[in-house]
């Protein structure tokens, strides 16, 4: 491939990721790097934790890259109170793009009510930025996957993602396809979790996903080998 078709290549995957870095040992040089990265590779966005939206704000001003933040992280077990006020917060420090994790136990017991009214509030009081609703596939059945996207779509979200990786599990192809006939064009869908080279990449995009959650972002547009020893939980 000449330079010149791999600089577009690399663009164009670049354009789909998130540039994820969600540790508990975050420190704030991290997320100046991780800020750096994502100007340097033209990444979507960057997707840290709450407390990081004002710096990641800050040093990513004057970029293109979006500041993507989670809330309800990574369990989905706060109150529904709280986690419209930490998007909220979010929101008001710098968020463009928010990732909630839905009540991962309301919806295996069948509170689906509660589930769609919780997301609808978060979207309610964060109007036009992006809601990505997390549904921890790994957790769920296929029939409960499918309610969550269904759920999902009714209450307003823009996106239905795959995971927190803080799981037990990541993106896999039969839960995007699952995923993707759901939602019928009703939301997009985001793969994270096992997201690591530019193979898997652009197999999931070819399925129809429009953004990867990753924290091997370098790797897959550079086309490097990722490192090969298990990831810690937070990594994707």
């Amino acid at each position: 491939m000449k330079s010149s078709e791999s600089d577009s290549a690399q663009h164009e995957l670049a354009h789909y990721i998130d540039h994820t870095l969600l540790k508990a040992t975050a420190q704030s040089e991290d997320i100046r790097r991780l800020c750096r990265e994502a100007r340097e590779h033209r990444f979507f966005s960057v997707c840290v934790n709450s407390c990081w939206v004002r710096l990641a704000k800050e040093e990513l001003e004057g970029s293109s890259v979006k500041v993507c933040t989670v809330v309800g992280f990574p369990l989905g077990a706060m109150s529904r109170e709280g986690k419209v006020f930490e998007a909220a917060t979010a929101l008001s420090q710098g968020a463009a793009e928010i990732d909630m994790v839905l009540n991962v136990g309301f919806l295996k017991e069948g509170r689906y009510q509660e589930v769609q009214e919780e997301i609808q509030e978060i979207k309610n009081a964060i109007g036009d930025a992006l809601l990505k609703v997390i549904i921890e596939t790994c957790y769920l059945t296929d029939e409960e996957k499918a309610q969550a996207c269904r759920l999902a779509v009714a209450a307003g979200a823009d996106y239905v993602k795959t995971s927190t990786g803080f799981g037990t599990g990541g993106a896999v192809a039969e839960d995007l396809r699952l995923m993707l006939d759901t939602v019928e064009g009703k939301a997009l869908v985001k793969a994270s979790g096992g997201v690591r080279d530019a193979a898997t990449a652009r197999s999931y995009i070819s399925l129809g996903v429009r953004r990867l959650g990753t924290s091997n972002g370098i790797e897959i547009v550079s086309g490097e080998a990722p490192d090969e020893r298990p990831s810690p939980a937070g990594s994707y």
